[in-house]
């Protein structure tokens, strides 16, 4: 990941990305520079505007490059509540949630064992 940050900082620097300063950089930051990581990156990079592949990076939703899915998965949710208002206001059966003492203890034990 740190070629890729020194591939940033020279960009936001107005530097050239080429072998030279890709290397300049990484060895100034303490990383022990693989000279085919090098070569592989300015290669990768040399048809790339990073200006325009970072704007779109930033507007792609955190959580994934399917935009679409995370609507859709709102959509359903959405659907849900409506569900769940209408079985709330057409039950007539009791709640039977009751809080058993017995089933809460024995769920905490075994938390209680792995985090000491």
């Amino acid at each position: 990941m740190e070629y890729v940050y020194a591939a940033l900082i020279l960009n936001e620097s107005g530097e050239e990305i080429n072998e030279d300063n890709l290397t300049n950089v990484l060895d100034a930051a303490g990383v022990d520079v693989e000279e085919s990581r090098v070569k592989a990156l300015v290669a990768a990079l040399e048809d790339v505007d990073i200006d325009d592949a970072v704007s779109e990076a930033a507007a792609v939703p955190a959580g994934g490059a399917a935009a679409g899915g995370a609507a859709g998965a709102e959509e359903a949710a959405d659907d849900g509540d409506d569900e769940a208002e209408e079985a709330e206001e057409t039950s007539d059966v009791p709640d039977t949630t009751d809080d058993d003492d017995e089933d809460d203890e024995a769920d905490g034990e075994g938390l209680g064992e792995l985090f000491g």
